[in-house]
């Protein structure tokens, strides 16, 4: 059975005619598609380069980023660091200024320190002289022992204010303590050997070795008086208890006061 073949506008072609066109048209298309195919395959080396370089990039910028993390923490922990840092020695400038108006006021001081020292020794010796004269010698010559470490430059200030901070100290105790001891005192027109009871700065008092004669120290006369002998055992019993002879009991003495015996 024969076919006929219709073309695009309806008219019969023959057998013979399909089979030219067919055949002269087979390598025009597969010259069309091997240079489609070329193009594809080009696109697709392109493609497959352009990955390539994608994913190296990719695998670099990774590689930055890691780094960068591992460089930046001991970064930031400088920065803190530092900023640590800067605030320690701000501190230690605040304090080191702090410490220069210290220093000038010391210096001050130190200029200021000798006058005064001296001053007060003067007021402590002229109280010691005007005192009660109990251990008068050793007393001033403490005061003379402050005053040459005033004109000693290795004595630095700190140690002579502490030295006559001592020798006030002293003094003030003196008010405070019973205290016996052996002495040369005028009575009369001689000089006796005697035991000198002296009851903080209420009163001083003495008694001769063979307790026959008692007396006081009147602040008002200067000078030494003779006691009744109603006060020889109270006198003797307060020389013990100083001693420690005797344990602390209540004494029974005569206190000058207001200008009267």
């Amino acid at each position: 059975m024969l076919e006929y073949i219709f073309n695009y506008r309806g008219r019969v072609m023959s057998p013979k005619k399909y089979l030219l066109i067919t055949c002269l048209s087979i390598p025009l298309l597969a010259s069309e598609m091997e240079a489609v195919l070329e193009v594809g395959r080009d696109n697709s080396e392109l493609s497959a380069a352009s990955q390539s370089r994608i994913n190296a990039t990719e695998t670099a910028t990774d590689k930055i980023v890691n780094e960068w993390k591992v460089v930046s923490k001991p970064v930031e922990g400088l920065k803190l660091y530092n900023a640590q840092k800067r605030i320690q020695i701000q501190a230690q400038l605040d304090l080191m200024d702090k410490y220069d108006e210290q220093l000038v006021q010391v210096v001050v001081m130190q200029r200021q320190i000798p006058p005064l020292a001296e001053r007060m020794l003067e007021g402590l010796e002229k109280y010691i002289n005007l005192d009660t004269p109990f251990h008068l010698e050793e007393r001033l010559e403490r005061v003379d022992l402050v005053r040459s470490s005033l004109s000693n430059p290795k004595v630095t200030a700190s140690e002579q204010v502490r030295q006559i901070l001592e020798a006030f100290n002293i003094e003030a105790e003196y008010g405070r303590k019973l205290d016996a001891y052996e002495d040369s005192i005028i009575l009369g027109e001689q000089e006796v050997v005697v035991n000198i009871l002296r009851v903080g700065r209420l009163g001083m008092f003495y008694q001769t070795k063979d307790e026959r004669q008692t007396g006081f120290w009147n602040p008002q006369s200067g000078g030494w008086e003779e006691l009744s002998g109603s006060y020889r055992t109270q006198i003797r019993d307060g020389i013990r208890m100083a001693q420690k002879l005797a344990p602390i009991d209540m004494l029974v003495l005569p206190v000058t006061a207001g200008g009267e015996g």
